[in-house]
């Protein structure tokens, strides 16, 4: 009836071993499931690449488009730190051409008008930041904002000292426009 090779055939497939041929495509069945996830994984990857590159491009230019825009503020806040400063003395400009328009002045009138013109000048400048540095007689000599024109010697003053101003300096936001021109006492 039935040879014992057979039998020992039969018993294997009953327990549930494979045969080769059911091997063979339950492997291809694997390969076929793992390329359908490989495919599956590249076109994510793909979606999340072009995803990635359209939010660069856009981080890219809204970086372009603030570098730019923070120029042109840069440009237009120089322009009209100008614009200020020549507005603020322009009220100094029509005092000094009302002067100059009255032809029988007398001394004390041009006095008056120069003084009026003086003091709305130093307000314009006071306006813009621009501060006077007159420093008064004993005053210890400041290399950062005043030039020593000369030396000489002043005694009961303290060496090193301010003794007399040649020329008003000032200053523009805390910065140096131009040094006062001192003379500072001697050292004893």
């Amino acid at each position: 009836m039935s040879d014992p090779q057979q039998s020992a055939q039969n018993s294997q497939m009953l327990q549930g071993e494979p045969s080769p041929e059911e091997l063979e495509a339950a492997q291809a069945a694997n390969e076929a499931d793992a390329l359908a996830a490989a495919q599956g994984e590249l076109v994510a990857l793909q979606a999340k690449n072009a995803e990635l590159a359209d939010q660069y491009l856009r981080a890219q230019a809204d970086v372009q488009n603030a570098r730019r825009r923070a120029d042109d503020e840069i440009t237009k806040a120089r322009k009209f730190a100008v614009e200020a400063f020549a507005e603020s003395l322009l009220p100094v400009t029509d005092s000094l051409e009302a002067g100059l328009a009255i032809k029988d002045a007398t001394p004390e009138q041009i006095r008056e008008g120069a003084e009026a013109t003086l003091r709305q000048l130093k307000s314009a400048l006071e306006r813009n930041k621009v501060i006077e540095v007159a420093p008064a007689a004993g005053t210890k000599f400041d290399p950062h904002q005043h030039q020593a024109i000369s030396v000489v010697p002043a005694p009961g003053q303290e060496p090193n000292t301010v003794v007399s101003v040649l020329q008003k300096g000032y200053t523009i936001n805390e910065r140096v426009l131009r040094p006062a021109l001192v003379t500072v006492s001697a050292p004893k």
